[in-house]
């Protein structure tokens, strides 16, 4: 009997880990479903200045959308001929800005026609001595909105209250690495469940996740360097689902790992294994998890890849180059309310706003958020 329920537990295991041929075969590979909106943010910095890295946005609603970047840049002068309010757009690497780069407008939020409309200039002092902002998030179960942001070089995540006018929780110790429980090394993310637990990427030294409750005591982590199951090589995002399903972008081993808290491994430790693994990414930097669609912003090059809860891939189109909707590094991407996508470049240094095109398919768009920021 022992021998039968072992091989039951391995059967089950093994249709986790792949997916049916017939499913696999259903991916569509085509062209973007959403049209560009050409020169949506209006460049605000000043004069001799442009956008530094843009590594994050976030959508509270279609008419306040959160933005982060690693300062700005200060231009070459004279400005090379071409230059449309980007840094990008004349040949430079904004995340190699040298010592053009001020600790500027770090945290901002734009309107809907892409128009500044707050400047959180208060906290610009935050990044100074790391590389920047990392990640943006709200929690949608939060009925406060608060704004997190991922400082991940200054190993710390800071809690804002939406408004920008407070520092309400500091996760990690502001330029102090390690791996105990109040310090982070390289954090890339943070996600959370409806009980308010928070699940923090850390991330690119440490290898693992971390969880805390939500007052930001610390419960339990996972994880360690390696490139075996449960093992990590670059936690560079985090997302989860509103089953209790943790989903993991493994960025250096290339794939997506995913976690359930309530399943235990018999044959696994520690106690928390994957119940699945995701291959075939080449350099995942970010998940959206909307109803039974996963999204995944892979990067080499880049592209959009829908899969299922199961791992199925679906859907997969193209983002990659130097034209009008297309990236060189799509490092976070956010959908608001009214299905309209945002896409932040690390190193073009720009964010980008799309809208389904006409007659687009439904199944080829990125869904509302599930549930929706009120």
């Amino acid at each position: 009997m022992r021998r039968c329920v072992l091989s039951l537990v391995a059967i089950t295991a093994a249709s986790l880990l792949a997916a049916p041929a017939s499913l696999q075969e259903r991916e569509v590979t085509g062209s973007s479903p959403y049209d560009v909106v050409e020169n949506w943010m209006t460049p605000f910095a000043a004069a001799g200045y442009a956008w530094g890295s843009h590594p994050g946005v976030f959508a509270e609603s279609p008419d306040r959308i959160f933005v982060i970047q690693r300062g700005e840049f200060r231009l070459p002068d004279p400005v090379p001929p071409g230059f449309a309010g980007f840094v990008g757009s004349i040949g430079l690497n904004a995340l190699r800005p040298g010592d053009a780069r001020v600790w500027r407008n770090c945290i901002f939020v734009v309107d809907g026609d892409g128009n500044m409309i707050e400047a959180w200039t208060q906290w610009d002092h935050l990044w100074e001595g790391s590389n920047g902002p990392h990640k943006i998030r709200i929690n949608p179960h939060d009925p406060e909105r608060r704004v997190w942001v991922v400082n991940e070089t200054g190993h710390a995540i800071y809690v804002f209250s939406n408004d920008g006018s407070e520092l309400l929780m500091t996760l990690g110790e502001p330029g102090v690495s390690g791996d105990d429980e109040t310090h982070f090394a390289g954090p890339q993310d943070v996600a959370f469940f409806a009980d308010g637990s928070i699940f923090v990427a850390d991330g690119l030294d440490n290898s693992r996740i971390v969880k805390f409750d939500a007052e930001g005591n610390f419960l339990k982590t996972w994880g360690e360097k390696g490139s075996g199951r449960g093992q990590f090589d670059g936690v560079h995002a985090v997302a989860t689902d509103s089953v209790g399903n943790i989903y993991v972008a493994d960025r250096n081993n290339d794939r997506i790992q995913v976690f359930n808290e309530t399943t235990r491994s018999p044959w696994y430790h520690p106690s928390i294994s994957p119940i699945g693994t995701w291959p075939d990414f080449q350099f995942p930097n970010d998940i959206i998890v909307t109803g039974y669609d996963v999204w995944v912003a892979d990067n080499m090059p880049p592209r959009i890849v829908k899969l299922d809860t199961n791992g199925n891939r679906l859907f997969t189109y193209d983002v990659a180059g130097d034209g009008p909707g297309q990236f060189s590094e799509l490092h976070q991407f956010s959908v608001d309310s009214d299905g309209n996508l945002y896409a932040a470049d690390n190193i073009k240094g720009r964010t980008l706003k799309f809208v389904p095109k006409a007659g687009a398919s439904s199944m080829q768009l990125i869904a509302a958020p599930n549930p929706p920021l009120q």
